[in-house]
């Protein structure tokens, strides 16, 4: 605060016209009272003046009583509060600080010295407000103006003035800076606001002088013969100076304020962005590399980089020191440019590379060293007492499991063993990395005597050179091959086990449709019946979906856009995943046709959805996004896990708990699940792989813990051409609708005809005419399956011929009586099958109609007869309702 010349006034010359509370006076007049009384009855006799007096100490008894109650509520206060008031006052009124306090409605009621000081007045004749003292130029006006704007509404306001020249009791000096603030004092009558008038004039000079140093000292580094940078933890550069701007061609006033990242002046040196240290740490590291000038050529250059830790171990900017190593910058030419030919092999070299000592911590690395182990320094700066201090280990980077092994051949390496066989670590933190370590001696002998003490400290330092190949693709490559290879196996496992299961379900489904032929609904049968019949429907329901994973189910493929069928399942989605999960659908622009089974489709997207809702609990968002993958890029960005051509993507992102990555491996197997007993097959994300696989497509997933998990299908896009017409008979929905039915396929339940009577408010349709005339050829390797379709077509007016095998098909059509009209037969069969029957019979009926029946998908025999053959198709196991109606249609055809 400025010094102010001139004698000091008393603390009295303050002018203080406020009110004070209590009168002395008053005081007076009451003791007066109580002496007269006193005086007045000492001439009345005692037995008159003895009620007097109790009377009069009656009444200063309840004077007294009234007194204490008053202190107590707070209504009195004691001269101890009227002495802390003069106290507070003479604070203020001995504050360097002026201080003036204004009545509402203009009435000045306090002054204190220092503000009649710098407003010249001594009396309150000749006391001016602010408003008065303060008037000068345009700009001193508006901010008087703008506090006393805020006085009036009541706010608190502070301006920064220059007077030139002073008011009038400053006339030393030729111009004076002041802070003046307003603010509203809080007062039981009249409100008032009270003005603080500060002379800053010194604090505003060295304001100045110091602006005046700083801008020296940037001049300076600007002009320094050595280059200087910060870089902060993002990799944004907050300062350079102008020597190493111009080494590297760029404007200074691109830089700063992230004008220039370090990716752009070092494409490889992200060793340079710290990730944590300990608590207080300060680093100094040194590093060789190349930087690149804005014409893409290099520089070399050496780095100084040192970085402050605070308190929670993250980094701050750096403070980062570069000498220029180019040609010509060094007078030692050629040491000078050995070692920069050293620096750009061993840095740009994608072998990590580094040199240990026996406890495993490291002297020097390499920048691939330092990208594979976590940003490791590649060598350490002494500090100013010539100590290294805490260098970093290797240890820090590996798995605790793997740090035995490494530690043996460390060991061996340092005592002088050349041939250590490699190790394969694990790296520590997220990815699952992992590397290949070779370990051999550095070479020399550190204990002779004629080597000094540090050349043969520096070489303790130096006893093993570590070389490490990142092995992180190639781990995760063979896992996929080897998870692929298991997935193949257990599909091959499934899709047996479904076709062998296929004719079991086929056998009780048609044996339950001849119960319920023969019973009516009231019969006490018909329940039972139904009852079997709707497990059978059930466990195939469970067949489909292994089908599904192997791979070998039926699809009807067709050309269908992403977009129109998803917002067809909006309202279901709604409803499965209930009120505490957010359905955000985004379709992409001009999304491209894709063609595949939009049953199958719907049951993908709604297995998905159900599995996203379960991950959320407590709630969430779910999104579902629709994009076009040109050649793996999305709007010329490159996709993770798209594969090569077109594709639409369809990706399904939840926020839920996230997939552990012990998990992420089995999630696609059948009949793995993490649900509880009872609420889930595990044959949803194995359904979804096989479908998504069997269309062509590929799905790819990624989970964070805690975050949520993208499921991202991609499909490939459909080029219009012209396709033959198939006479296959699609399977029917029995009434329901496709994503009906994959709901009721995740719930457990199957999808079964209605049966008769069930819906008495829905209208009878008449029934349709299913019987017919004709011979027909069974060929089914399985009896009770045999048995039960030639019962059914015989009771439908057929001519049932049967034969166990494709060879007793070919004996039974060469001695018929009569021609066979059509040929139900199965595809897999033992001696001859589906295929190499139809190719024989073409040899002698070339006009012949067939009906392949198979638990397998049409794709997977079609490829074994020739192009163009006609056939029609009924996947098992089917009712027998829907063999006698293929039937008909394909002889009446």
């Amino acid at each position: 605060m400025a010094e102010v010349s001139g004698p000091t006034k008393p603390v009295s010359s303050a002018i203080d016209r406020s009110e004070r509370p209590g009168r002395v006076g008053l005081l007076l007049v009451l003791a007066g009272l109580l002496v007269g009384a006193a005086v007045g009855l000492s001439f009345v006799a005692n037995e008159q003046a003895q009620p007097l007096i109790l009377g009069l100490l009656a009444l200063l008894a309840m004077a007294g009583v009234f007194c204490l109650f008053a202190l107590a509520i707070g209504a009195i206060q004691l001269s101890g509060q009227t002495g802390r008031d003069d106290i507070t006052k003479a604070i203020v009124d001995a504050s360097p600080e002026g201080a003036i306090v204004v009545e509402d409605g203009g009435r000045l009621i306090y002054a204190n010295e220092a503000y009649l000081r710098i407003s010249g007045g001594e009396t309150f004749s000749n006391l001016r407000p602010v408003e008065r003292v303060f008037v000068g130029s345009p700009e001193v006006s508006e901010a008087v103006y703008r506090l006393a704007q805020a006085a009036n509404d009541g706010r608190g306001h502070v301006e920064e003035i220059r007077m030139a020249p002073p008011p009038q009791g400053e006339t030393d000096r030729a111009f004076a800076w002041f802070r003046i603030a307003v603010r509203a004092v809080e007062r039981p009558r009249l409100p008032a606001t009270l003005w603080t008038v500060t002379d800053i004039t010194h604090e505003r000079e060295r304001q100045e002088n110091v602006f005046q140093e700083l801008q020296h000292a940037i001049d300076y580094l600007d002009h320094a013969p050595a280059g200087f940078l910060s870089i902060d933890p993002a990799g944004s550069i907050v300062y350079m100076n102008a020597t190493l701007a111009s080494w590297l061609g760029y404007d200074l006033a691109t830089v700063g304020s992230g004008g220039l990242r370090l990716p752009e002046i070092a494409p490889s040196a992200d060793v340079l962005t710290a990730t944590e240290g300990l608590p207080g740490e300060v680093r100094t590291d040194r590093f060789d590399l190349d930087l690149r000038r804005r014409n893409g050529q290099p520089l070399p250059a050496r780095l100084y980089h040192r970085v402050a830790f605070g308190q929670d171990g993250k980094p701050g900017p750096s403070r980062t020191f570069v000498l220029n190593r180019s040609a010509g910058a060094e007078s030692d030419e050629p040491q000078r440019a050995a070692e920069v030919r050293l620096a750009r092999f061993l840095n740009n070299s994608p072998i990590a590379i580094a040199t240990l000592d026996r406890t495993g911590r490291i002297a020097r690395a390499n920048a691939s060293f330092a990208r594979l182990f976590g940003g490791t320094p590649r060598q350490a700066v002494p500090d100013g007492r010539g100590e290294l201090g805490t260098e970093p280990t290797m240890w820090e980077a590996l798995v605790d499991r793997d740090r035995a092994a490494l530690e043996a051949a460390l060991l061996k390496a340092a005592d002088g063993t050349v041939e250590v066989q490699p190790i394969e670590v694990a790296l520590a933190g997220p990815g699952n990395r992992s590397a290949r370590v070779w370990l051999s001696p550095a070479g020399g002998d550190t204990s002779t005597a004629t080597e000094p003490a540090d050349a043969a400290s520096q070489a303790d330092r130096e006893r093993v050179i570590l070389y490490a190949l990142d092995t992180t693709a190639q781990r995760q490559l063979e896992q996929q091959i080897a998870q692929t290879q298991k997935m193949d196996t257990v599909g091959q496992l499934a899709g047996g086990i479904a076709h062998d299961f296929n004719n079991v379900l086929q056998a009780i489904i048609g044996y339950s449709d001849l119960l319920l032929a023969s019973h009516r609904p009231t019969d006490p049968a018909f329940q039972d019946i139904m009852q079997i019949k709707q497990n059978a429907n059930r466990a195939a329901s469970l067949v489909r979906q292994l089908l599904a994973f192997s791979r070998r189910q039926t699809l009807r493929p067709e050309v269908m856009n992403v977009g129109e069928a998803l917002s067809d399942l909006t309202l279901l989605l709604k409803r499965l995943l209930g009120e505490r999960v957010d359905l955000d659908l985004k379709h992409g622009r001009d999304i491209w046709p894709i063609k595949a089974d939009v049953n199958q489709f719907e049951q993908v997207i709604v297995n998905l959805a159900v599995n996203a809702r379960d991950a959320m609990p407590n709630g969430g968002r779910l999104l579902i996004r629709t994009a076009n993958i040109l050649q793996g890029l999305e709007n010329g960005e490159p996709q993770s896990g798209a594969p090569a051509g077109d594709h639409v993507l369809i990706e399904v992102l939840d926020t839920g708990e996230g997939i552990p990555s012990d998990v992420m491996e089995k999630i696609f197997e059948p009949f793995f699940t993490t649900k509880d007993i009872g609420k889930g097959t595990g044959l949803g994300l194995s359904t979804v792989f096989g479908i998504i696989k069997q269309s062509g497509g590929t799905i790819d997933v990624q989970s964070t813990v805690g975050k949520g998990t993208a499921f991202r299908i991609y499909l490939p896009r459909h080029e219009p051409a012209a396709e033959p017409i198939s006479d296959t008979i699609p399977p029917p929905a029995a009434g329901q609708s496709s994503a009906e039915i994959a709901v009721n396929r995740l719930k457990g339940t199957p999808e079964l005809e209605r049966p008769a009577g069930s819906d008495r408010s829905a209208p009878r349709k008449p029934s349709p005419d299913h019987t017919g005339q004709g011979v027909i050829l069974l060929v089914e390797d399985e009896d009770p399956v045999r048995a039960v379709n030639s019962r059914a077509l015989s009771a439908r007016g057929y001519t049932v011929l049967e034969a166990a095998s494709g060879l007793d098909a070919l004996a039974l059509i060469s001695d018929a009586d009569q021609p066979i009209d059509l040929v139900v037969s199965d595809v897999v069969m033992p001696e001859m099958d589906g295929p190499t029957l139809l190719r024989e019979l073409r040899k002698h009926r070339p006009d012949l109609k067939v009906i392949f029946v198979s638990g397998y998908a049409e794709d997977a025999f079609r490829k074994n007869l020739p192009d163009g053959e006609d056939f029609n198709f009924l996947p098992k196991p089917f009712s027998l309702k829907q063999l006698v109606e293929t039937v008909k249609q394909t002889i009446a055809r």
